[in-house]
């Protein structure tokens, strides 16, 4: 795969095997890209992804997920040319391998979340398609059929029965496959084994190429991170390294960077503010700063960004920040070494960029070190000092051992809603992605509270 800056690349066949569209992404095509495409691509398959993620943590039902998938795949991936649809399917596919090779907690949630979409795609296709992916696998599963079918036939119609299939004439091929290539099939007891050998209902089917398909990936993204590492990283440092790095981190929602729906955040309102509707993140980040009066560079990006987000201006930001700071350090030693740091992220020096308030993802994805604060307390925190800090802001135990099974399954975005709906006795139904969008939410409910008629 060769990346261009402008270029048109030749589409690939929308039909690979004459009946399915749908790829194993063995190898990466042999075409050119347009670095446009390269990320656009990508950013277009992790908010299928994502959405993919978001439906799992939130408990969504088999039927729900499978609704979802659909309108996720229509949303994001279709293209203005039809016959580049196949292009962005494989491309994208194979840019996000290169972004989350790299460290072994993104690999896991790439090979799941793409297993799962795999999964469902591969639901949809027909038998005839089916089959064609089953024999691009290249596996020696056998059709069975004559007098060995006939042998097994009772056998086979019990296990349909018991586990409440109906085998219809299109289930009358069965494959037979060694018994631990359908690991799915055999913990559910959905599969008849005999000398070693499951023998799979083409109803079942999607059981065994998802397995295989599984196996590819995870062994494709090992090789992958050292391709990346030995040699693509150094290579493209100055190209396509800085774009797979983003990408990792990259929030796909709404810009928190000016307030939305919530008037200016005044000096004198900011610890109240700060005890009723920041999330944890954030409550821990500003309890530490008015403790200790200092916060490492980390914690203030990370809560200067936020407060700017919520309505605190400039001119606040800089009262707010030195009078905390000078209690340690001083006003001077304050003016000459943090001061610009703050005008800089309201876009008043150096380039004047316009600087966003940090989303979950980036908050999840850091890593504090020794005695910093910032962070997600979700994934940073020990079990301990979360159950501590959960039992200051006032969550029940209920709910404390909610948000824990949570965060020990690592949903930690999904411990963060369950701990806003405790906290504020309302649903959170869209979930928590990022600390400005708990703060706006927070403050709707607040203000509905407070004037009920409005």
């Amino acid at each position: 795969m060769e990346i261009l800056r402008s270029q048109r690349k030749p589409p690939l066949s929308a039909d690979a095997g004459g009946v399915s569209s749908l790829p194993l992404y063995r190898s990466p095509p042999e075409l050119e890209v347009r670095l446009e495409d390269f990320e656009l691509f990508a950013i277009d398959r992790l908010r299928v992804l994502q959405g993919i993620s978001d439906g799992l943590s939130r408990g969504r039902k088999a039927d729900e997920m499978e609704k979802s998938v659909k309108d996720l795949w229509r949303t994001h991936m279709r293209h203005p040319v039809a016959a580049e649809v196949a292009n962005k399917d494989i491309i994208s596919h194979f840019v996000l391998r290169l972004v989350y090779c790299r460290e072994e907690e993104m690999r896991k949630w790439f090979l799941s979340m793409e297993t799962i979409l795999f999964r469902h795609r591969f639901k949809m296709e027909s038998f005839e398609a089916q089959r064609a992916i089953l024999a691009e696998l290249d596996r020696p599963y056998k059709a069975v059929s004559g007098a060995e079918l006939e042998s097994v036939k009772e056998k086979l119609l019990q296990v349909a029965r018991s586990t409440g299939q109906h085998l219809t004439n299109a289930d009358v091929l069965f494959y037979k496959v060694p018994f631990e290539e359908v690991p799915e099939l055999v913990s559910g007891r959905r599969v008849y084994i005999h000398k070693g050998h499951a023998y799979v209902a083409m109803n079942q089917v999607a059981s065994l190429v998802v397995t295989q398909f599984r196996t590819l990936l995870s062994k494709a993204l090992i090789l992958t991170n050292r391709k990346w590492t030995s040699t693509l990283r150094e290579q493209e440092k100055h190209r396509l390294t800085p774009i797979v790095e983003a990408i990792s981190t990259i929030y796909l929602g709404p810009d928190y960077s000016k307030p939305k729906d919530v008037a200016e955040l005044s000096l004198k309102d900011i610890d109240r503010v700060a005890n009723n509707s920041f999330p944890l993140c954030m409550r821990h980040l500003f309890g530490k700063f008015r403790e200790d009066h200092h916060l490492k560079y980390g914690g203030r990006m990370q809560l200067g960004l936020f407060l700017k987000g919520v309505g605190l201006n400039l001119d606040d930001a800089l009262a707010f920040w030195r009078a905390e700071f000078s209690k340690k350090v001083g006003l001077e030693k304050f003016d000459k070494e943090y001061a610009y740091s703050i005008r800089h992220n309201y876009g008043k020096e150096g380039k004047r960029a316009d600087y966003t308030p940090y989303s979950c993802q980036k908050i999840i994805s850091s890593t504090p070190g020794v005695g910093d604060h910032h962070g997600c307390p979700y994934r940073h925190f020990s079990e301990e000092n979360l159950r501590a800090a959960l039992n200051k802001i006032g969550v029940s135990s209920r709910a404390m051992e909610d948000v824990l099974d949570r965060v020990r399954n690592k949903h930690y975005q999904l411990a963060c809603a369950l701990v806003f709906e405790a906290i504020h006795g309302s649903s959170c139904d869209s979930g928590i992605n990022h600390p400005n969008q708990y703060f706006s939410e927070s403050h709707k409910i607040l203000l509905s509270k407070n004037n009920p008629g409005t």
